[in-house]
């Protein structure tokens, strides 16, 4: 009888509401793995061929899979966090001084004492998003974002889009 009144209570309680707060992962296409696959096949034939200690080759694809796995960059309202295969670093937005774009389309972000830090898996098709989530203290070159009013201000025309000049 004392469960039924548990579910009874859970039924017509609110659930949560969920954070309003942005955040946007940046990680390695799990397509990657279906490459990861292909190198195990691959590598069969070699490491099973009579050869002792060729088994070593699986580490390879090891390694792959826990790359992809760990390796993102997660942008929230409080900053980047960098996660790499052995390591996780914290980078508040006020201890960015901007980013650095590399000719490969990899974006770097540059702290207040110019050292650079690798973004994994952002390219700079992905700074507007970075503009969104850091509520503008990241700059959005594209322009993509200037519509786009930030969450914890309130709106001239309650919620309804603005209209066409």
């Amino acid at each position: 009888m004392h469960h039924h009144g548990v579910a009874e209570k859970e039924r017509y309680e609110q659930p949560e509401q969920p954070s309003k707060a942005r955040k946007a992962v940046f990680r390695i296409p799990g397509t990657a793995y279906i490459a990861i696959v292909l190198l195990v096949i691959c590598i069969t034939p070699v490491a099973l061929g009579g050869i002792p200690g060729l088994q070593a080759l699986y580490l390879v694809p090891l390694g792959l899979i826990v790359f992809v796995a760990r390796t993102r960059t997660v942008a929230t309202v409080d900053g980047l966090s960098v996660r790499t295969v052995f390591g996780k670093r914290e980078l508040p937005w006020s201890a960015l001084k901007g980013l650095a774009l590399t000719p490969r389309a990899k974006v770097r972000a540059v702290l207040s004492d110019d050292t650079q830090v690798a973004l994994p898996a952002v390219r700079t098709r992905h700074i507007p998003v970075l503009s969104l989530v850091s509520k503008g203290l990241i700059a959005d070159p594209s322009g993509l974002t200037a519509d786009i009013e930030p969450e914890d201000q309130p709106t001239e025309n309650h919620g309804q889009p603005k209209p066409q000049e």
